[in-house]
């Protein structure tokens, strides 16, 4: 791994599904900036992401949220180091608005161009130097590790024993825990986005008389969530008349919730426990969930590390954060970087 000079500065761009983000990420691990332009107003209307929509917006938010995240350094593209971005997975038109712009600004200042994996960027929000601390006190998690990594559309489990060593031990077969949420959530009339309104309505709730069972799939370490999403979906036509005030529908979000968050950290503390991990890894959107992180930090064996809210939905510091490590291990793109819709976080094969 090769070192490099104090004060590394990665401009990063992420623009993956419906955030459009900048940030300006020092040595790996400071955030200087971080900016996020969000589209959820626009996508609300339809309970869910639109591609043409979020693309478009892409491209009238791109130019202004680069120059706040620029605003702070007082020698602007002078003290730019490399030009970093989000290749895959995600949205192909999206993908292509953030990649084609880190392509031209690393092009046109004479710049290195990393591209990461919107996943392992999810990973490396655990990497930032939380508000308020110092980077000489900050601690990175140590290896080997396992990391759960759950969104609305990927949920992976995965052991790393070192930066870019990764091995999967698990991953969802069918829908991502985040996507059950959503789903689940709009079947209860709950709206979009779902995940965080199934969490307030079941916050406190006793979800006594009512179950959702549990995909275990015997020993493995892959998931199962279009069970419960079915099952919600039948409990709900049983009680027609319960809508997103009903009680009954409170109960039923809370025995959802314990019933994903459940199969989430028994697969991650077993994991932990064979492996030997030092440290337990929590990552992506649904990591911002409370029930999930209280749960696994009460069963895991090991510390239990996790991002602050606002670094666990997507934005680029994380992505500079990634691209830092990377980097430093000698990955480069050229101007033949394209976009990979379909990007796996391991390679088959």
């Amino acid at each position: 791994m090769s070192d490099h000079p104090p004060r590394f500065t990665i401009l990063a761009l992420e623009t993956s599904c419906d955030e459009t983000a900048a940030a300006v990420i020092r040595d790996g691990r400071t955030i200087v900036s971080n900016e996020v332009a969000s589209q959820m107003h626009l996508h609300e209307r339809y309970g869910g992401v639109v591609p043409e929509v979020a693309s478009r917006e892409h491209i009238l938010s791109m130019a202004p949220v680069i120059e706040a995240a620029l605003a702070p350094l007082e020698d602007s593209w002078d003290a730019v180091s490399a030009v970093a971005c989000t290749y895959g997975p995600g949205l192909a038109g999206a993908l292509l608005t953030g990649v084609n712009v880190a392509k031209g600004l690393a092009w046109a200042h004479d710049l290195p161009l990393v591209a990461v994996n919107h996943l392992e960027a999810h990973v490396y929000a655990n990497w930032l130097v939380a508000a308020g601390t110092s980077p000489a006190d900050h601690v990175d998690p140590p290896f080997p590790l396992v990391c759960l990594i759950v969104s609305g559309g990927h949920t992976v489990l995965v052991l790393l024993r070192g930066h870019g060593d990764y091995q999967l031990l698990g991953q969802t077969r069918d829908d991502a825990a985040g996507e059950a949420f959503d789903k689940a959530a709009r079947i209860m009339g709950l709206g979009y986005p779902g995940g965080p309104r199934m969490e307030r309505l079941a916050r406190g709730v006793d979800a006594a008389g009512v179950r959702v069972p549990r995909a275990w799939l015997g020993d493995s370490y892959d998931f199962s969530f279009s069970g419960v999403k079915t099952h919600v979906l039948h409990a709900m036509a049983e009680h027609a008349s319960a809508g997103a005030d009903d009680p009954y529908t409170a109960r039923l979000a809370a025995a959802f919730q314990e019933a994903v968050v459940d199969v989430l950290v028994s697969k991650t503390v077993r994991a932990a426990e064979e492996y030997g991990a030092r440290c337990v890894l929590l990552a992506g959107g649904v990591a911002a969930n409370g029930a999930l992180r209280d749960a696994l930090i009460e069963r895991s064996p090991v510390p239990v590390h996790y991002p602050p809210i606002r670094l666990c939905t997507d934005n680029a510091a994380m992505v500079g954060a990634a691209a830092y490590f990377r980097y430093r291990q000698g990955l480069q793109h050229d101007w033949s970087l394209s976009v990979k819709p379909n990007l796996k976080l391991i390679p088959s094969g």
